[in-house]
């Protein structure tokens, strides 16, 4: 299931863009994050080197902004249901950015944050709901702080900055998967 903060049926990575958290007990928030680069585009090596901190801004002319970015997520769902593993749990993803969530700021700090390769507007896939639901079940069992009801996208907690995982993110069907899974 996990080893010290890794998923067993992940893909690992190892991300440099992480550190450690100031309460490594203080995990009580998980934030759903949609990504694609190009933007609209999906497969490729992009997303991966964005997070591994290796993409050439030269690669494609979208890029520039991101130049010299240092960014990561806990994990990333692609599209066919590959889960990809960057940062082990208990250390801190630098994937919210300027956020707060119930009176707090800075939500990396007791944050999960997991990518789906999507957009806002293109319908998540089946598998990627499967092994969202699979894995935050599996994350709620294991954090005490962390619940079901505080399972947020990344629009919720910089609500003026960003607009992930969008309105084609299914909170519903999603939280019915979750259920199922945590009942087992």
């Amino acid at each position: 299931m996990m080893t010290e903060g890794w998923l067993a049926h992940s893909k690992q990575r190892h991300s440099p863009h992480a550190d450690e958290r100031p309460d490594a007990t203080d995990i009580s928030l998980l934030v759903v994050h949609g990504i694609s680069l190009p933007a609209g585009q999906f497969g490729g090596p992009f997303i991966d080197d964005l997070f591994m901190g290796k993409l050439n801004p030269q690669a494609h002319a979208d890029f520039a902004p991101l130049a010299g970015l240092r960014v990561s997520a806990h994990c990333l769902i692609r599209r066919d249901g590959e889960l990809l593993q960057y940062v082990p749990f208990h250390r801190r993803a630098w994937h919210a950015g300027r956020s707060h969530y119930c009176g707090r700021k800075r939500c990396n700090d007791f944050s999960i944050g997991i990518e789906l390769e999507g957009t806002d507007h293109t319908p998540y896939t089946e598998q990627q709901y499967q092994v969202l639901a699979e894995v935050a079940a599996q994350l709620v069992q294991y954090y005490p702080a962390l619940t079901a009801q505080r399972i947020v996208g990344h629009q919720h907690i910089a609500p003026v900055r960003k607009t992930d995982p969008g309105p084609a993110f299914d909170w519903a069907y999603f939280r019915q998967l979750l259920d199922q899974h945590l009942v087992r």
